[in-house]
């Protein structure tokens, strides 16, 4: 069974109300570290379905709890930035947005991915999945491309572990 990452499996449970019920207590539950640092006691909490309270929406199904417990037992399993050379061609009717390099270690997975916009910009995201455990092996080349509109005009940004730069 895959081990929950994160941002793929834990972060999306939380709602925006759970986010904002839990600022004033110190808890940013859309932030790893914060998820991490409390991690048994948000398990404890909805172990006895206190958390989410009625009201917010709660408690979590079975499933989720059961979800965050193998993240939790799993090793608090995260993407990663990724690293690699971006190029954006745009052409009359399309612009590509094209990441290409090579994984870190064997058995990584990688993608590009639309990490936010907004009428004036667009930026996507170069995640890494590092494998559950050692894989034997070299590490593999990758491309990955992202096509869209040439009408689309707003500014592009890709984000990765150098920070994010304009394209």
């Amino acid at each position: 069974m895959r081990t929950p990452v994160y941002e793929l499996h834990i972060r999306p449970m939380f709602t925006a109300t759970d986010r904002d019920h839990m600022i004033p207590y110190g808890l940013n539950l859309w932030s790893y570290d914060d998820v991490v640092e409390h991690a048994v006691h948000i398990l404890e909490r909805l172990e006895a379905g206190t958390m989410p309270p009625t009201a917010l929406g709660g408690p979590w199904p079975q499933e989720w709890i059961d979800l965050f417990r193998r993240w939790k037992e799993g090793g608090l399993k995260r993407l990663e930035l990724g690293t690699a050379v971006i190029t954006v061609n745009r052409a009359p009717s399309t612009v590509r947005v094209k990441a290409v390099g090579t994984f870190p270690a064997a058995g990584y997975q990688g993608w590009l991915q639309l990490e936010s916009e907004s009428d004036t910009a667009k930026t996507y995201v170069l995640y890494f999945e590092p494998p559950d455990s050692p894989v034997a092996g070299t590490a593999d080349d990758f491309e990955f491309e992202e096509r869209y509109s040439a009408s689309d005009t707003r500014a592009l940004f890709v984000h990765d572990n150098t920070g994010v730069q304009e394209h």
